[in-house]
């Protein structure tokens, strides 16, 4: 069996923009792309990447084809990936900075936005950082580690008058515009019941010699410091995320169980597997598995007159599913590039986010997953309301 890591699923799984699909009812605010549109020729928003891991590379080549963000600048730590990047994305050098140097951005005027890429862990430091350099910020999911951090986040952006936007590339990604839309309108009658679970292979727990080194910035997802847990943080977010958008509701209650580790000395920190349950304020359930233990990536929503589904489901697709009424297939976009231009269009014509990509959005994911890890612990029942 083929052995998958985070960085082989991110390829396997990856955007996809030549796939050939067929359209079918896109939502009245997706339309497909016009072969005669008029090339935009404004001000584009200029981008400084801050960590250049796997996921970076993936943000930079969407901005590489965006219409109104241009790759401007860089942080990072490492001196051979300043030197690479700069060359390859052509970044000035005055442009270039590192985790010691980066409030020197404040001086720079042709950086507007600031993208957070590290581990989660220091999502907090640098997002505030980046607010007081007077840049709007987007940070990658999930926004923090604590209630608390977020709420600083989310201050530290207001007080400076920046905004503050999370890295949700499925809320314009049209299939899931679609299952939002069959959800929160009902159109199938309401959804009682929704099964999501993602999930893939980080090592092989049969193979006894497997050695992780938790100092390598590689492994950060397994030092609980940095990650702030496990695979809930990295993937159930998804789940949850796919929940809260389908229901239009925020779950008022959870029950969670740890899955079993095989792996003692890898998982000496953080959970291998969880399960969790969410109950909704319309009696909806919603059952969430996600793990780094197995290849899992699926989505069922079963409503009182028909079902809608997913496989692929969360990840980077291309997506196939279907509903009670025929097959769901919508073209395959390039998720960075549409969430990063759908942001700057916004921020370029000085208006506010919509609420569903803000710091809010995202201090709304922390509480739930806070409140699962809660009730794994305890093996009770917690309320969020």
């Amino acid at each position: 069996m083929e052995k998958i890591t985070r960085r082989s699923f991110v390829n396997k799984f990856g955007i996809g923009v030549g796939a050939s699909v067929i359209i079918t009812t896109l939502p009245s605010f997706l339309s497909a792309p016009e072969g005669n549109k008029t090339p935009y020729t404004g001000k584009k928003l200029n981008v400084a990447l801050c960590g250049l891991g796997v996921y970076a590379d993936l943000v930079a080549k969407g901005i590489q084809v965006s219409e109104y963000c241009t790759l401007a600048g860089i942080v990072t730590g490492t001196p051979s990936k300043a030197a690479q990047w700069k060359s390859q994305y052509n970044i000035p050098e005055k442009n270039i900075y590192n985790y010691q140097n980066f409030d020197e951005i404040i001086k720079n005027k042709d950086i507007d936005l600031v993208y957070v890429i590290l581990p989660n862990g220091l999502h907090k430091e640098f997002v505030i950082r980046a607010a007081k350099a007077g840049k709007h910020v987007i940070t990658e999911k999930p926004m923090a580690i604590t209630v608390k951090d977020c709420e600083e986040m989310i201050k530290a952006c207001d007080d400076n008058k920046v905004q503050l936007a999370l890295g949700y590339r499925l809320h314009y990604e049209p299939t899931h515009l679609e299952i939002k839309r069959l959800g929160q309108e009902k159109v199938l009658g309401q959804v009682r019941f929704i099964e999501a679970s993602l999930g893939y292979q980080i090592h092989d727990p049969r193979d006894t010699k497997s050695t992780v080194n938790l100092n390598d910035r590689n492994e950060w997802r397994l030092n609980k410091k940095l990650s702030g847990g496990g695979p809930l943080m990295d993937l159930g977010i998804y789940c949850i995320q796919a929940s809260r958008y389908i229901l239009g509701e925020e779950p008022i209650a959870v029950t969670a169980q740890f899955g079993t580790i095989h792996n003692k000395q890898i998982f000496s920190e953080t959970e291998e597997s969880i399960s969790w349950q969410m109950e909704f304020p319309s009696g909806a359930l919603s059952s969430c598995n996600t793990t780094v233990s197995y290849n899992v990536d699926r989505l069922y929503a079963s409503a009182d007159e028909g079902f809608f589904e997913l496989s692929p489901a969360l990840s980077y697709g291309p997506y196939e599913g279907k509903s009670s009424k025929g097959p769901l297939k919508f073209p395959v976009i390039n998720q960075q590039q549409t969430q990063m231009d759908e942001i700057a269009k916004v921020l370029l014509e000085n208006k506010k986010l919509p609420n569903h990509i803000t710091g809010e959005e995202g201090l709304k994911d922390i509480k739930v997953i806070n409140a699962i890890y809660k009730a794994a612990e305890t093996g009770k029942k917690v309320s969020l309301t």
